[in-house]
C-alpha cells in the first residue's frame, strides 16, 4: 500500500500547481480572487521549505498567507513542524496565516493537530484525502485534478467501476502519453485494490 500511495503522491506533486486552485475552492473552502506566488524558502535560524506557499486575497477581500503541506506518513511531531512554519511566516509577512496538512496516506491519520501549553496554544487543519468524495475531482475538466479522484473516497462505489470512470474522464480530457501513463497507474491501483 505504501508503495502505491508513494506513486500517486509523486504524480500529485508533479502536477501540484495545476491542482492548487481546485484544492483551495473544493477542499479548503477558499475562493481566491488574487493569488501571488511567494518564495518558499523560510529561514530564521533554520530553513524550512513549505510544499505550497501563497499570498491570497479571497472573495471577501481578506488577504492572508496560505501554506499547504502534503503528507503521506502519519507524523506524530507534525504539530511542531507546523508551529515552526507558523511563527516564521507570521514574523516574515505579518499577515494572517492559514495552514493545512493534506494527508495522502492510509489509514486515517492520528497525528495531533493541537498544542495546548501554558504559554502557547496552536492548531492546524488536517484533511485526510481518503475522506473526500471522489466526484469533486471526477467532474473537473482538467486531467491533473481528475487524477486526484484515485486518492479520494469512492463513496461505496465498486473500486473497479470508480476507476473505470476515472480512466474514462482522463481520456476525455487529455491525449497522448499523459493519458496512457495515468491509465496504467489506475489499472495498477485497481489490481492492488482487487487482490489485496
Amino acid at each position: 500500500m505504501s508503495k502505491q500511495i508513494n506513486q500517486y503522491d509523486k504524480i500529485f506533486k508533479e502536477n501540484i500547481e495545476a491542482v492548487i486552485p481546485s484544492l483551495m475552492q473544493n477542499v479548503l473552502g477558499i475562493t481566491a480572487v488574487l493569488s501571488e506566488e511567494l518564495p518558499d524558502d523560510i529561514q530564521h535560524t533554520k530553513e524550512r521549505k513549505p510544499d505550497v506557499l501563497k499570498k491570497i486575497t479571497d472573495n471577501q477581500g481578506i488577504t492572508f498567507i496560505l501554506q499547504i503541506e502534503f503528507q503521506v506518513a502519519d507524523e506524530p511531531k507534525m504539530i511542531y513542524r507546523m508551529a515552526e512554519y507558523y511563527i516564521m511566516l507570521e514574523r516574515k509577512y505579518e499577515l494572517p496565516i492559514e495552514q493545512f496538512v493534506i494527508f495522502l496516506g492510509s489509514p486515517k491519520p492520528h497525528m495531533p493537530t493541537q498544542l495546548n501549553r501554558k504559554c502557547l496554544k496552536f492548531n492546524f487543519s488536517l484533511i485526510s484525502f481518503d475522506s473526500l468524495d471522489y466526484h469533486v475531482f471526477l467532474k473537473s475538466t482538467y486531467p491533473e485534478e481528475i487524477v486526484l479522484s484515485i486518492l479520494a473516497d469512492f463513496q461505496g462505489e465498486d473500486p473497479e467501476n470508480a476507476l473505470q470512470q476515472i480512466i474514462h474522464r482522463i481520456e476525455e480530457t487529455t491525449s497522448g502519453d499523459f493519458a496512457l501513463d495515468i491509465s496504467i497507474s489506475c489499472v495498477s491501483w485497481l489490481n492492488y485494490v482487487t487482490y489485496n
